[in-house]
């Protein structure tokens, strides 16, 4: 099967993970490890975090529903803290990769779940990483963004969507995710799906994949 194009994930792909961050807020705050990913996989296609991501409430709508789902779970966690953890550090490497694969006539994709609550596809935490994060999405072919397509993964739409906006079969396609629930639709409509566990892992797969070095 040859691949002619390769989709990525953004936060936790191109960037390191939030979830790095949201587990020092938890102990920050003495609250259990992984709290927050327990909040948001509470009822997770209608609760606060699933609603951000389709831009159904705003920023202060997100802070008020997050901490009552958080208070129903046992702790104090206003949403707005949360927010704040959402913009990880840009791997230069996967950077690089992405510009390799581009020299090398490849088609790239992001679909990235985000919210309206900054500049670009991920929070900024200063001017300089808000253009950072735009100057890498305009590498991209195409981007999609739960916040402005009004849906998110892990529904197959989203795949369906950026295989539209490309012009390529699934079956063509290599898609990268920190997240395997995100990993198996894209995987059941056909692409090869890499779930992503480190930048170092998520390259040596890559690579493997498509038989040629991206650094």
């Amino acid at each position: 099967m040859k691949h002619s194009h390769v989709i990525f994930d953004f936060g936790g792909v191109i960037t390191s993970s939030p979830f790095e961050a949201f587990n020092r807020l938890e102990a920050e705050r003495g609250l259990p490890r992984d709290f927050v990913r327990t909040v948001n996989s509470t009822n997770p296609d209608d609760n606060a975090w699933a609603k951000f991501e389709r831009a159904e409430i705003d920023v202060e709508g997100f802070d008020a529903l997050f901490a009552a789902e958080a208070e129903a779970l046992g702790h104090a966690l206003d949403g707005a803290s949360v927010i704040a953890c959402l913009a990880g550090d840009v791997r230069p490497y996967m950077v690089t990769a992405l510009d390799r694969l581009k020299d090398q006539g490849f088609g790239v994709g992001c679909i990235t779940n985000n919210v309206k609550a900054g500049r670009g596809a991920a929070m900024a935490r200063s001017e300089d990483k808000a253009l950072e994060v735009e100057s890498i999405m305009a590498r991209f072919d195409h981007v999609i963004e739960s916040s402005k397509a009004g849906v998110r993964k892990p529904d197959p739409r989203i795949y369906q969507m950026m295989c539209e906006a490309l012009s390529v079969t699934p079956e063509n396609c290599i898609y990268l995710d920190d997240l395997g629930i995100n990993c198996k639709p894209a995987a059941g409509l056909g692409m090869h799906a890499i779930k992503v566990t480190s930048g170092e892992q998520a390259l040596a797969d890559l690579e493997a994949v498509l038989g040629m070095q991206l650094r």
